[in-house]
């Protein structure tokens, strides 16, 4: 079993928005990063492996199980982080553990304690009366505590300061050191993945544009920085976006060494960011 979560033709339809055949892959011991402009399905893809959502059709595969013929076994070795905690907000931190607690065998009161006191949580405060950065961590204290083998975070950085941020990020590495734990990370802030994720999927409304290692995109997909009048000179395979400025126009592409044998004396090409690669397939008239 070489995989922690599969996801094979996932498909969801709402009114006005569609998931479609949506596949990807995560192995144990990696994080990933999925990426996406609001509404692009990130929330819809993490609300269907949590069976929040029920599926058109597809399958998803999680510690090698159907997620929904064995949901309580895959819920209770996943660990959730939403976006915005939905912990009773009139009631003090202790008072939730003491009602989470007894629905995960595997609770560590040792390592809850541990954590409240390293994030500097006060077990006696109200939900209600903790910042958001503060209900984050308390979302991340429960997620650790009972020893969950995939923690699934839906933009957990985002509303958060920049040092808890970063301490964060250094959790998360240290959590998949073991190279039996995995995390499924959506985020708006591309910077963190850059420093954190091993694959990066990216959905663009409803579709899978990417999904591959980091590496492969730090070292074949590029910026090429030209003329507008060159733009056609590049349209391909290869190309995948591009945009256009007071200076002339950057073309993404994800081969930089084909894009290279095509230059002129003043073009340049340099690596692509993920915030670049986001952007240009979004807005700069993507074309793959």
């Amino acid at each position: 079993m070489e995989n922690i979560l599969e996801i094979q033709s996932l498909n969801k339809s709402f009114k006005d928005f569609s998931l479609k055949d949506v596949s990807f892959k995560l192995p144990y011991g990696y994080i990933m990063g999925l990426i996406g402009p609001n509404g692009a399905g990130k929330t819809t893809i993490i609300k269907l492996i949590m069976n929040l959502l029920l599926k058109d059709s597809g399958d998803i595969t999680v510690f090698d199980r159907d997620h929904q013929k064995h949901e309580a076994y895959v819920k209770s070795r996943i660990g959730f982080v939403y976006d915005q905690p939905p912990f009773p907000p009139t009631l003090k931190l202790d008072k939730i553990r003491k009602i989470i607690a007894p629905f995960y065998d595997a609770w560590d009161e040792a390592k809850f304690l541990e954590l409240m006191e390293r994030f500097e949580l006060p077990l006696k405060r109200k939900f209600q009366k903790l910042s958001q950065g503060m209900k984050m961590k308390f979302a991340l204290v429960i997620a650790l505590s009972h020893n969950a083998d995939l923690i699934i975070m839906d933009e957990p950085t985002s509303g958060i300061d920049p040092v808890f941020r970063r301490e964060l990020l250094g959790i998360l590495l240290e959590l998949i050191q073991n190279e039996q734990k995995s995390i499924l990370f959506s985020t708006h802030i591309t910077s963190d993945l850059d420093r954190v994720a091993d694959y990066i999927t990216y959905i663009r409304k409803g579709e899978i544009a990417i999904s591959t290692t980091k590496q492969e995109l730090i070292e074949n997909w590029g910026i090429v920085k030209t003329s507008e009048s060159r733009l056609s000179d590049f349209r391909g395979g290869i190309y995948l976006g591009h945009r256009k400025n007071e200076f002339g126009c950057e073309i993404l592409t994800s081969d930089k060494q084909a894009a290279g044998q095509n230059l002129t004396g003043e073009e340049t090409i340099a690596s692509a960011t993920l915030e670049d690669i986001m952007f240009l397939m979004h807005e700069g008239k993507a074309g793959a």
